[in-house]
């Protein structure tokens, strides 16, 4: 694709960044065959190569609109297109890069504005939220049901192991899957425990970052990573730790950006680079780990088991079989679902800014995991977990919950 980047932006970081993604588009389309929003609305504006033109147009010096940052803040970031493209466009930078540029030139509507910021700043707080959580969840009766149907339900997290071990991680310090879901990180800490490998956390790390950036707070969404990034650093540079492991496949994918939100920061670039390769999906560090797992565990009585792989764990970390594989070895069988690249809908904040197509694409979803009448229905994410559970009577849970129901005690 030619371009011709606008005197404002070319020469940038960001400018170059850009002109090399754009550069890789071949327009084929491709994309648009995997891209959930273009599927339900059929609008070429509404598929990656749309908005690749459009971001384009707008890098070159057409004035964005009101309708260019609708057309934008429809995509999901699912990143099918990324998987799908021949021509390898990084659609995920170029997005990033593309939003922040259409929020300098057009001012939101006043609601839009006071939500978006209610979201950053709720759902980043575990306190605050915690807190607004469980107000809600005793006030359920009295709730929209739509809403309702989001809170979830409170599962008793467990017993935390007390042992030592030599091997030691790093578990995020999250903010709302703590507060929604503490069952999924004491499951976590219990099946690491049981193959020699103590789950430490550490008090000064927080949120991701992931919310903020999508909200558009670039600067704030910095500064969790730097916050994380002290926090860790004196572990993992000292060599006490082997890796930090997330157990949420979205916050995963936004800790291995840390090296690329932080290139150009002196003072962090480097130790951005030695945290994003130190991060790994929780099933990503398993995986090798299966030989010893195998050991502690007993035959599951859930076995019919439908998977929906999130798109932050498939296309943005590329690790479409790896949960799969652990599951496949441990017991399960795992029953076919059709069009599993195609997102659920939940898509962090999305659900809460895009219901309509969030709803669509929910229902879409649930129809293929629930063709073949499975026992449960598992996730990596904690965010699709709440919004398919919404959407169905059927058990779901967090993958590590299910192994966690496995081990064997001593």
């Amino acid at each position: 694709m030619e371009t011709r980047l606008a005197d404002w932006i070319k020469g940038t970081t960001q400018g170059d960044s850009a002109n090399d993604i754009l550069r890789a588009c071949v327009h084929c389309g491709f994309c648009n065959a995997t891209c959930p929003t273009y599927q339900l609305l059929g609008d070429e504006l509404d598929g990656p190569r749309g908005r690749i033109y459009q971001i384009k147009q707008v890098l070159e010096g057409t004035p964005a609109t009101r309708n260019t940052q609708l057309h934008l803040d429809r995509c999901l970031t699912c990143r099918a297109c990324e998987t799908t493209c021949p021509s390898g466009v990084d659609y995920g930078h170029l997005v990033d890069i593309g939003r922040a540029v259409v929020e300098s030139q057009v001012r939101r509507p006043l609601n839009e504005r006071l939500l978006h910021w209610l979201l950053r700043e709720v759902l980043t707080r575990r306190g605050l939220f915690g807190g607004a959580l469980r107000i809600g969840r005793a006030l359920r009766f009295a709730l929209p049901r739509a809403l309702h149907a989001g809170l979830g339900e409170h599962r008793a997290p467990g017993a935390w192991p007390r042992r030592t071990h030599a091997r030691k991680v790093l578990l995020l310090n999250g903010c709302t899957q703590p507060a929604l879901a503490p069952s999924i990180d004491a499951a976590t800490a219990r099946v690491l425990d049981a193959i020699g490998v103590q789950a430490l956390v550490d008090a000064r790390s927080g949120c991701c970052g992931a919310i903020r950036h999508h909200l558009h707070d670039q600067r704030g969404a910095l500064q969790n990573a730097r916050r994380n990034i002290d926090a860790w650093w004196p572990q993992l540079d000292s060599g006490a730790v082997e890796a930090i492991v997330i157990n949420a496949s979205g916050c995963t994918t936004m800790v291995r950006e840390y090296a690329w939100l932080l290139r150009e920061d002196p003072a962090y670039a480097a130790r951005a680079r030695r945290v994003s390769d130190a991060t790994r999906d929780l099933a990503q560090f398993l995986g090798p780990q299966l030989p010893l797992l195998l050991r502690c565990v007993r035959p599951a009585s859930i076995t019919r088991i439908a998977l929906q792989n999130p798109c932050t764990l498939q296309h943005g970390l590329k690790l479409k079989h790896d949960v799969e594989q652990l599951l496949s070895a441990l017991g399960a069988q795992l029953l076919p679902v059709d069009e599993p690249h195609l997102c659920c809908g939940s898509a962090g904040t999305y659900s809460l800014l895009q219901p309509k197509l969030a709803l669509e694409l929910r229902a879409r979803k649930l129809a293929h995991l629930l063709h073949a009448q499975p026992q449960m229905i598992l996730s990596a994410n904690i965010g699709c977990l709440l919004h398919l559970a919404a959407g169905t009577a059927v058990a779901l849970r967090h993958w590590i919950e299910w192994i966690d129901e496995l081990i064997v005690t001593s």
